[in-house]
Order: structure tokens, then sequence, then C-alpha cells
């Protein structure tokens, strides 16, 4: 089977290449992929190379496929998995398999598999560690937004509370409290506010920050402060930028009792630090946003950790099982990740996208494998189709143009639909 696929071979270094994928052993899984989006760790494994922790040491002369935001279908099973998967199954993949203890993981580690391909083979591993999941959405797109959904969800589980004098960890964010998302406009709090209000344990206020007003205003169109409210949640968006002291403004809005949980979005010192003087009494810290920097730090009040229980936590990814939540609330359209996407592109746009990726305005840049497109915002398909009239692709423009402003001017499933009927994806 010849497959197209980025491949990682040092840093800085990705290469869009056609090859033959050897034939499939009784372990192992043939894949299609259909639509991959590329998150910011591809983007950190592309920029360290070799130097990153799950990204093999021989990396040049045995280069890796990236991406691991991944959905598809399965074209062929081996015989030992014959039982459990068949060809023409919609899937997606939870990346941190954590097999025997190892860091290898799909987009970052394997000759053969990641996202940003055409067909891959799924490694034994990754069915034996049962992250090979089904997946049932009326879109590819929504499968690959599982697993940055996924790490929303992980991180929420990961917070914890304590019981005074009694020794107990109480997992999970306050239900009723007072929740801040800090840097928190960007797809990742997008995905994050939006989990806080209907994911079924809300807080009573919820406060999410940003510096940027054009952010914070398309944040606020796709979560509402009204739609909040139906939940019982007090929804604020505040841009920090021109408060003279926003920890105390931030209090105020608790009366000076402090956040019960507090998650940080962006790897910024001062960001830290205000989350830190943020927290209440046994108020949890969750430093969700992952540094390049691997000497990163920031001052924590030791104080407050000894006197006032405060403390912190840290997640890389979701389980399978945060996983399953967030195809079960996507299927029952409890929520929606489709904000978190403001690019559409082919497989052609990935290497670049991906190694520019800090630099691109937006949020999520979602790659349809089998298609050849130039990285085209959301909001930009109508001038698209100006500058292409006359031609299919402008055609085409002018329906996803059309398409996504009846959906409110997000990337929909009909609009998918549309993009790989015109690239003849048999989907």
């Amino acid at each position: 089977m010849n497959t197209k696929a980025v491949r990682l071979y040092g840093q800085m270094d990705l290469r869009m290449e056609e090859f033959e994928l050897p034939e499939i052993t009784d372990g192992e899984i043939l894949a299609c992929v259909i639509s991959d989006s590329i998150c910011m760790s591809s983007y950190k494994a592309a920029s360290q190379g070799s130097n990153h922790k799950r990204v093999p040491d021989d990396v040049a002369e045995n280069p890796v496929i990236i991406g691991h935001e991944f959905c598809g279908k399965i074209v062929k099973v081996g015989a030992k998995w014959a039982d459990q998967f068949k060809a023409g199954d919609k899937f997606v993949i939870q990346p941190a398999i954590n097999y025997k203890g190892s860091l290898a993981s799909p987009g970052y580690s394997y000759k053969y598999c990641g996202g940003a391909a055409t067909y891959v083979i799924i490694p034994e591993e990754v069915m034996l560690c049962n992250c090979l999941l089904p997946y049932d959405g009326d879109a590819y797109f929504y499968g690959s937004l599982a697993e940055p959904m996924s790490c929303i969800v992980g991180g929420y589980h990961a917070n914890y509370h304590t019981r005074p004098g009694v020794y107990v960890h109480d997992m999970g964010v306050v239900e009723g409290g007072n929740m801040a998302i800090l840097a928190g406009a960007g797809p990742m709090g997008l995905g994050c506010a939006d989990y806080a209000v209907h994911g079924g344990r809300a807080p009573k206020l919820l406060i999410v920050t940003d510096i940027d007003d054009a952010r914070l205003a398309r944040a606020a169109e796709l979560l509402t402060v009204e739609e909040a409210k139906k939940y019982g949640v007090d929804l604020h968006y505040i841009n920090t930028a021109n408060i003279e002291n926003p920890v105390e403004y931030l209090r105020s809005f608790t009366d000076g009792e402090g956040f019960n949980d507090v998650f940080v979005y962006a790897p910024v010192q001062s960001v830290v630090e205000m989350g830190d003087a943020l927290l209440a009494r046994d108020g949890c810290l969750n430093f969700f946003a992952g540094p390049t920097n691997t000497a990163f730090s920031a001052m924590f009040n030791f104080y407050n950790v000894h006197y006032g229980a405060t403390h912190i936590v840290g997640t890389s990814g979701g389980n399978t099982d945060d996983m399953k939540e967030s195809i079960a609330l996507m299927e029952k359209k409890l929520i929606n990740p489709s904000g978190m996407i403001t690019h559409i592109g082919g497989l052609n746009a990935c290497a670049e996208a991906t190694l520019n990726l800090p630099k691109i305005k937006g949020a999520k840049k979602l790659i349809y494998t089998h298609v050849e497109l130039p990285l085209t915002a959301v909001e930009d398909f109508g001038k698209a189709a100006e500058e292409n009239a006359g031609t299919d692709l402008g055609a085409l423009y002018a329906d996803l143009d059309k398409l996504c402003k009846e959906a409110g001017n997000l990337w929909c499933a009909a609009a998918e639909k549309r993009l790989l009927e015109y690239a003849k994806v048999d989907a």
C-alpha cells in the first residue's frame, strides 16, 4: 500500500513524502486517515527533534510520521484482531498508550503511524492497550478533536481537593465552586470553558482571561454568557492586559475568597504566578500548558501551601477513559468543539503549518490528508471563492463559505462532506 505522509527527520525538518508501507502482520491494522488536527505538541516535537522525550534518537535515519489527533477508517485487520475490528469501521486513537511504561506514541515515535498521512499501520501495542477506539460521529473532524478534548477532560479529573484532618483527596474540580481559566481564549481554553459549563460538574463562577480582545470576543460568541447561565454558571470574559491589579480585580468576583480551581493555559511565568495568587484555601492550580523550555519555572507561595493547603497539578494528555468521555459528549452534542477550528488545509499544507504554528493566528488548524488545499481560514472562504472564481476550487470555497455561515461561522459536518466529495475521498 502506497502512502503519502509528513515525516520528521530532525529539528525543524519535516518532509512530505510518498513511500510504500509493508504488509501488515497478524497483530497490526492498516488504516486510512481522513482528518488530523495540528497540535502545538507537534510543533514542539518538530522544533526539538530527537531531543523530544517521545521522538526516537535515530529519527534522522528512521523518520517518524507526525500528527496524533487523527480520525479515519480501518482498511485491513490482522488476524489477531479480526474478532474485534473490521474493515470500514471508523476509529480514533488515544496516542498516550503508555505501553509497558514507554513514552512511544503515535505521531511522535512510529515510522508508519501518525495522523499526517493518507494510510498508516497501527502497531499492535495500540490495540493491546485498548487505545484504538470505535467512533460513530457524523463527521471525522469531531473524532480528531476527541484527543485534545480528552486532554482537557483529563485536566479536570486530575485536580484534587482535600478534607481537613482526614488525609483524603477528592478528585476533580469543585462543583459549584469558583473557577478561572487564565490565557483561556485559545483553542484549548475554549474547549476547557465548554467542558466546564456542559461537562456535568459546573462551577458557579467561571472567569476566562486573555490579553487579546479579538480572541475574547470570539470566545464570547462561541460560549455565551446566556448559555452558561442556563447551567447555573456566572461566566465572565476579562482582558487583564490593562487592569492595574488583575489579581485584586479577579478576586473581587469571589468576595475575596479566591478560586477553588485555576487552569493556566500559557507557559508564562507571570500567568502562573497570577494563578497562584488567585487560589482560595485548598485551591488547586492546574498547569496545563506544556513549556518547551526545560528550565521553565515560576514563584509559588509556600506560605499558602503550608497554611492554606494550596497545591499544584499538571497533566500531559488524557487517558482512554477521558477520550471515551469526550467522544460520548460530542456524539450526544453536549459539547461542540467546532469553535476550536479556525483553519482548513490539505496534507500539502501540513508541514509548513506545523513549523510555523506559533506564528499563525487563530486556533486549531485541521488537515484533511487526502485533500490538496492551501491552509485557509474559515472566515476567508468567501475571499478565496472570489480569488478562484470560475474554477472548481472557487465553487468549493463558495459552498464552504455558505455552509459554515449557516453553521454560525463554524466548520461543520456539511462542510466536511462537501470538501471530501470535491476531493473524491471515499469516506
